[in-house]
């Protein structure tokens, strides 16, 4: 075999190795990304269904609902125009309060409601993550009126 044949044999190989990498890194990624979603989003079904996302806006004052079993509770979540019902179970971060920002990640039931794997509250007064912030920001601008955990218009 030719010296130019065994280079370009050697160049094909480096090139295909690379690109299993690469696959490999992508599918990596796409299956430990974990998008983020506002309640408006989730109520006009721009979610995807059957998979883990995340969201977040305020705890609705009034809506936190604790289970006899103290583990398990309800509240709903709210950008300030549409509100999602959430519930968890498990420990509830310290600074989990009404009125205050959360971010959720679960998965939306039969039902339209979010089950929620994993709640985080912010870590101060100051701190709401960017998308949140921006969810607020835009449902205070267009001041629609908020659909209330049962599906009707306050």
């Amino acid at each position: 075999m030719k010296l130019r044949y065994k280079r370009l044999g050697l160049i094909l190989g480096a090139v295909a190795l690379v690109a299993v990498a690469i696959g490999l890194v992508l599918n990596a990624f796409q299956s430990n990304i974990v998008f983020f979603y506002t309640p408006t989003q989730i109520v006009n079904g721009e979610v995807p269904k059957e998979t883990s996302f995340r969201i977040g806006g305020m705890v609705l004052e009034g809506s936190l609902k604790r289970q006899d079993d103290g583990l398990t509770v309800q509240f709903a979540v709210t950008d300030t125009v549409n509100v999602v019902p959430v519930t968890y179970t498990g420990i509830l971060p310290d600074l989990f309060k009404e009125g205050k920002g959360v971010v959720a990640q679960g998965a939306l039931d039969s039902q339209g409601r979010f089950v929620a794997s994993n709640v985080l509250a912010k870590h101060d007064e100051n701190y709401m993550p960017p998308e949140a912030a921006e969810a607020l920001k835009r449902a205070k601008v267009t001041q629609s009126p908020a659909v209330q955990p049962d599906g009707s218009n306050s």
